[in-house]
């Protein structure tokens, strides 16, 4: 059989098609299934405050990326920040996409980035907690005015119940936390403000709402031999925030897929392990009380760089 013969016309019209596949696939618009944000080659990167033990957090950031990539077909990476403020540059940089925020965090996060907020914390059913200043029962320490000439210990400078609050309450009180102690540090997590009140190291420190059980295991002592002083104001809780120019279904994907985890067994498991966590939910309003702290405290959050 003779086969159809080339014509000059049909010649340049495949050439024409074949010219514009390979202009397709090398067009750097074109983004293959390989690339796309959210695969094996290409993970959603996730990033956790060092609120607590760093181990306990790292392990339970895998867990819950493994079961999220279970629930939502997303595969992720996780790390955890040398500290709160370090996360929220890195979403700022765009080398995070997902970040685990403190309140205060999420408030100077969302002032200089424009983060978007995906869940809040709940704990105890509740989306508000308070922090505590605690000291040793041998301090001598009864009151906050006591605290004056002492050493104290906060935790990060964008902790909220760790740094914000208690600062205001002393402040509420007519103690200026900039002149009353002899000296005052930070120790990176309320787990090391509770030890190093507990060993000693300093004389009273501040933490939130009660930090003492997450050491109890390994210091059983820890509630014997600390004891609270004073309770902040009630402090929205720390969140799930998004990098603000993440895919939008990206984030409704994550968004429903923690929430999804938040309800299972192993998951709710797994969270309240890692930071507590008793549930996920919405809202952004309760974060008006952190602005008004940051405020009395004339706390520039447009310049925070905490």
């Amino acid at each position: 059989m003779r086969r159809p013969s080339l014509t000059i016309k049909s010649f340049f019209n495949t050439g024409a098609w074949i010219l514009g596949l390979g202009l397709f696939l090398f067009h750097p618009s074109v983004v293959f299934a390989e690339d796309r944000l959210g695969t094996v080659q290409h993970p959603i990167r996730m990033m956790f405050v060092p609120s607590g033990e760093a181990q306990t957090i790292l392990e339970g950031g895998e867990e819950i990326a493994l079961r999220l990539q279970k629930i939502t077909g997303l595969h992720f990476k996780t790390s955890i920040a040398t500290s709160y403020a370090a996360v929220i540059e890195a979403m700022g940089a765009g080398k995070v996409d997902i970040g685990w925020l403190a309140t205060l965090s999420y408030v100077l996060a969302k002032q200089k980035y424009d983060v978007d907020l995906l869940l809040i914390v709940v704990r105890f059913g509740s989306p508000f907690y308070r922090g505590q200043i605690i000291t040793h029962v041998d301090s001598g320490i009864q009151t906050l005015a006591d605290l004056k000439g002492k050493k104290f210990a906060f935790v990060d400078p964008a902790s909220t119940s760790g740094h914000l609050y208690p600062k205001t309450l002393l402040l509420s009180k007519g103690l200026n936390p900039d002149r009353l102690f002899a000296q005052s540090l930070f120790a990176g997590s309320h787990n090391a403000v509770i030890l190093s009140v507990l060993k000693g190291e300093v004389d009273a420190g501040a933490t939130y709402d009660d930090a003492r059980a997450a050491v109890a295991k390994t210091y059983p002592e820890v509630f014997s031999k600390l004891r609270v002083i004073a309770y902040t104001q009630d402090i929205p809780n720390d969140t799930v925030s998004a990098r603000k120019d993440l895919d939008p279904v990206l984030k409704q994907k994550i968004k429903t897929g923690l929430m999804h985890l938040a309800k299972t067994p192993d998951g709710s498991k797994v969270l309240k392990r890692v930071y507590g966590i008793s549930g996920l939910m919405d809202f952004d309003a309760f974060f008006d009380p952190v602005r008004e702290a940051g405020r009395l405290l004339n706390l520039d959050l447009k310049k925070a760089n905490p």
